[in-house]
């Protein structure tokens, strides 16, 4: 049997395990998984392209496991009620192809992208960060300021939207928030002037330049979250040229980041070389850093995981019956309970001619 867990499920995990220590737990085990990249069967994602959108899936695999994720893009969403990013998931048995669990990734994928932006930017960030800009206020950022506030110590968080009521909404959703301070700013310039940290999380499919580089400051890392397909960038590409610049999978962030914009031979790092102490992260306290987040399919795998996890522990979810329970498993057939009609006779079986 297959467990299936909807929304309710996961924001059960969440409100039993807290926000906090659910977005620890999820961030340590990315890293895990990060640390055992060699283990994994990797590929970047496949993607159908609209003029409205993306839709993509993402699998990957280790020895014993094998993940996938569906996921969409569709910025104008919010016009017809629909959220911009619509997710679900399957982990299945590498050894039998049992799909084991049916999973939403809606919310899980929300607490995980901000689960990696925090993860990256210990090992990126200046020590001691305390402010940052949050540039697009959108679905995603509570998950954002919340992963950055907990698990970076992050206090102060600089606010800006073109869209004021999203600002109002993400206001409204963490003013009681113990040590955070939130502070509206009328443009991205105002935002992120004196940041420790720069967030990027907008959602239009275009080439934009939400971050330019005279509003770089020494010492910067930025978190690009936003450019996650081609076509759709949100960081002018000097921004980069002056950046040590850090990527989740190589041969897909060329194609979908913000280094889309760069040349084949532009150097960049995959994190899993940071987190297994193979290359440095943050060198300089001056230097300008830059996490180019797309979003990856190992994130999903550990997300999966996490899921799997709780799920059991707190016995929830539903069992489902997506595979069939056969008594014999070569007689597919009989599964549709179909029953021979009466006067309905075999043709008979007809003599080889010879030739």
């Amino acid at each position: 049997m297959t467990r299936m867990l909807l929304t309710a499920d996961v924001a059960r995990i969440v409100r039993h395990d807290g926000l906090a220590t659910s977005l620890a737990t999820l961030a340590r085990h990315i890293a895990d998984d990060y640390v055992r990249w060699d283990e994994f069967d990797k590929s970047a994602r496949v993607a159908n392209h609209s003029e409205e959108g993306v839709i993509e899936l993402m699998p990957i695999s280790d020895s014993a496991r094998y993940g996938f994720k569906y996921v969409n893009g569709h910025p104008k969403n919010h016009r017809v009620g629909l959220p911009t990013v619509m997710a679900f998931g399957v982990l299945a048995d590498v050894a039998t192809g049992v799909p084991t669990l049916l999973t939403e990734l809606t919310l899980s994928t929300a607490l995980r992208t901000a689960a990696t932006s925090a993860l990256a930017a210990q090992h990126l960030a200046r020590r001691g960060a305390r402010s940052m800009a949050l540039i697009g206020n959108g679905a995603q950022a509570e998950f954002q300021a919340l992963a950055f506030h907990h698990l970076l110590g992050i206090t102060e968080i600089r606010l800006f939207d073109v869209d004021p009521a999203a600002t109002d909404k993400l206001v409204r959703h963490l003013s009681t928030i113990e040590g955070l301070t939130l502070i509206r700013c009328a443009s991205t310039a105002e935002a992120v002037r004196g940041a420790d940290i720069v967030t990027t999380v907008t959602a239009d499919k275009r080439n934009a330049t939400i971050l330019t580089p005279e509003m770089v400051e020494p010492g910067m890392h930025i978190n690009g979250v936003g450019g996650d397909c081609p076509g759709k960038t949100e960081l002018h590409r000097g921004v980069l040229e002056r950046a040590s610049v850090f990527v989740e999978y190589e041969p897909q962030s060329r194609i979908e980041g913000d280094v889309q914009q760069m040349p084949a031979d532009f150097a960049v790092t995959e994190l899993w070389r940071v987190l297994r102490g193979e290359a440095a992260g943050r060198r300089r306290e001056d230097e300008v850093t830059v996490f180019d987040s797309v979003g990856f399919a190992l994130e999903d795998f550990a997300t999966l995981r996490w899921l799997a996890e709780r799920a059991q522990a707190l016995g929830l979810g539903r069992e489902l019956a997506l595979v069939p329970d056969l008594a014999d498993p070569k007689d597919l057939f009989g599964e549709l309970g179909l029953r021979a009609r009466p006067g309905v006779e075999a043709l008979p079986t007809r003599e080889p001619v010879s030739a």
